[in-house]
């Protein structure tokens, strides 16, 4: 009789956990999957002291540079590129007013889109700039067509004023943050 019990309990048992615990699982899942990593990078750095500015002399370069700009070559990279936003961070304490121009280039070399900035004289405080591109921004083609930056620093002062500031220089960084929709 016991033997019998037992044997009822173990199937029942059985049973129970079949019928009630388990479900279908759904491997389907995978297609609902929305992945959008960010991915953040140095794009160039400009610094010069006074002396170099002053040798440019009075509306004069005193910087010129083309930067390779590879960020999207690969055709699949610039196809899910979401959104981006390049941070420009200024800070000049020499006694020049100057512009930094930033072209955008595509691959022929013509100019896709172009920042200017006219920084003041003695400004020590560092300035950001964040420029959008994407929803609400510029349009995210500019980016995804970028094959180089052309940068240009320009004097816009006379080429003989010495700042009071020892060590007086303008530095000039960018950054980036690029959002991407992977699947």
């Amino acid at each position: 009789m016991r033997k019998l019990l037992y044997s009822t309990l173990w199937i029942t048992g059985l049973l129970c956990c079949t019928i009630s615990c388990m479900e279908e699982q759904d491997f389907d899942q995978f297609d609902d999957l929305r992945v959008t990593p960010t991915l953040s990078s140095g794009i160039f750095y400009l610094e010069s002291d006074e002396e170099t500015i002053n040798l440019a002399g009075p509306l004069g370069s005193f910087y010129f540079q083309e930067v390779t700009f590879e960020a999207f070559n690969e055709q699949y990279v610039a196809e899910r590129l979401i959104e981006g936003t390049m941070t420009y961070q200024i800070q000049n304490t020499t006694s020049k007013r100057l512009r930094i121009v930033i072209e955008f280039l595509n691959e022929d070399g013509r100019v896709l889109d172009v920042e200017r900035f006219d920084i003041e004289a003695n400004s020590p405080d560092i300035v950001e700039y964040p420029v959008f591109y994407g929803a609400g921004g510029k349009n995210i083609n500019i980016l995804s067509s970028t094959k180089s930056l052309r940068v240009i620093a320009d004097n816009l002062s006379v080429g003989s004023s010495v700042s009071a500031n020892p060590d007086a220089r303008i530095i000039f960084r960018s950054g980036a943050e690029f959002l991407f929709q992977l699947q």
